[in-house]
């Protein structure tokens, strides 16, 4: 018999294999080190369970006993606050403003180029272009400090190295200009919170 999401003790993330808003929540809990139950979505067949937790049927929804968030910048600081170790946002107001002010123009800017791409077509070379642009226009941001726009690891990291990631597999080089990205994905994704947070299909784009 399959467990009720609304009888799981366990925190529960309903998840796509490939999604990169999925591939960011995995990475704040792998990054935090905390114990789910992870639930591979078909997008095409959402299970019932997760139409009855969340009315638009998308993921990533995360079910924490009585409570169920489906929005993913949401999710993700929801999770900062309730696991505060590491915290994954800076304290000043100034900081934490920029991050979130820069995980918006990704999403805006640089996450319909990947739908694109992944959509196939005559477009998707056009996307691929705009895609390279966006990332090399935003060089300044992930050469300001160790980690994007910050010393630190954060929640911003969290959504430009699934990103970052399958660039390859989208079909989107950077060249030289872009080696500080290059060098950027590769000191995170060596970390073992990383390897945690893929899955087989996401491993598989590498």
């Amino acid at each position: 018999m399959v467990q009720s999401a609304r009888t799981r003790t366990i925190l529960t993330l309903y998840t796509t294999a490939d999604d990169i808003q999925c591939h960011r929540v995995r990475l704040v809990l792998a990054a935090k080190g905390v114990s789910y139950d992870r639930v591979l979505v078909d997008p095409a067949k959402p299970p019932e369970d997760l139409l009855d937790l969340n009315p638009y049927g998308t993921t990533p929804t995360l079910v924490d006993r009585d409570l169920t968030l489906y929005d993913t910048s949401v999710v993700c600081e929801y999770l900062d606050e309730r696991y505060p170790h590491p915290p994954l946002m800076p304290i000043d107001p100034l900081s934490r403003a920029r991050l979130r002010l820069a995980a918006v123009r990704i999403e805006r800017d640089w996450l319909p180029e990947v739908d694109t791409i992944r959509a196939g077509g005559r477009a998707a070379d056009g996307a691929r272009k705009r895609l390279r642009e966006h990332l090399l226009a935003s060089l300044p941001l992930f050469k300001a400090a160790k980690f994007f726009l910050n010393p630190e690891m954060s929640l911003a990291d969290c959504l430009v190295a699934p990103v970052v990631w399958r660039l390859p597999w989208l079909g989107v080089e950077l060249g030289r200009e872009g080696k500080s990205i290059v060098d950027y994905g590769e000191r995170l994704f060596h970390s073992q919170g990383y390897t945690r947070s893929l899955t087989s299909e996401e491993k598989a784009m590498r």
